[in-house]
């Protein structure tokens, strides 16, 4: 029978999960206790927790909500980090810390229940905050406000899949909708200008025929009807 310690251990683990908005593991193996204590830091500036835990203990956390594809990411020395706020920020802090030490290695993570290969983590942390993110597509795109309201309500339910499907709406139609408008400005005074020739044109002849040869509004009439053609 489990230790009552070891099952408040996995209930805690399992808390954590369940309430993160998104976790990352990486293997630390190497780091001093300083350079921990500074990944720590920066994490905590970032709303996210570095946590080391017993790799059994979180194994079976998993196990015990259906987060199978874990299990093989939790061996060996390694840490995981709970974000509590934007998972990007948190992203973003880990992947740079990655970058100045090599001891730490991103081994993946989850984001509303989608699993994240390292590929993806790094993807995520490039991704501009949430915040500067909306406030981008705010003021580039003309979307129905129905549309607006559909994509911010869909955000805590599967927020990768919404982000990139914001960055798609961006690129698609705010370059669309800024091209379209001079192209339209132009097409107007092309219109008018055909409109004035024949107008003006029509008198000349009219005019140059009767003065020289006397003929009668008949004999002009055809050639008018051939320049309009």
């Amino acid at each position: 029978m489990p230790r009552p310690e070891k099952v408040q251990a996995v209930a805690e683990i399992k808390e954590r999960l369940e309430e993160a908005s998104a976790v990352f593991l990486a293997e630390f193996a190497g780091l001093s206790v300083k350079e921990q204590q500074e990944l720590r830091r920066g994490l905590r500036g970032n709303d996210a927790e570095f946590k080391v835990v017993k790799m059994t203990l979180a194994r079976r956390a998993a196990d015990e909500l259906g987060l199978d594809v874990l299990d093989d990411l939790l061996t060996g020395p390694t840490g995981l980090t709970f974000a509590q706020g934007d998972p990007v920020t948190a992203a973003a802090a880990l992947a740079d810390f990655a970058k100045t030490h090599e001891a730490l290695k991103v081994k993946g993570g989850l984001l509303g229940g989608e699993f994240l290969t390292p590929e993806r983590v790094g993807e995520l942390a490039k991704i501009e905050p949430r915040e500067v993110l909306l406030a981008k597509i705010a003021g580039a795109m003309k979307a129905p406000l129905s549309q607006m309201a559909g994509l911010l309500a869909a955000l805590p339910r599967n927020a990768a899949t919404v982000m990139q499907q914001l960055l798609e709406i961006k690129e698609q139609e705010a370059p669309t909708t800024a091209a379209d408008e001079p192209e339209a400005e132009a097409a107007e005074p092309e219109a008018e200008a055909g409109d004035e020739t024949p107008a003006e044109a029509a008198p000349a002849a009219s005019d140059d025929a009767s003065d020289t040869d006397g003929e009668d509004p008949d004999g002009t009439t055809a050639p008018e009807a051939e320049e309009d053609e």
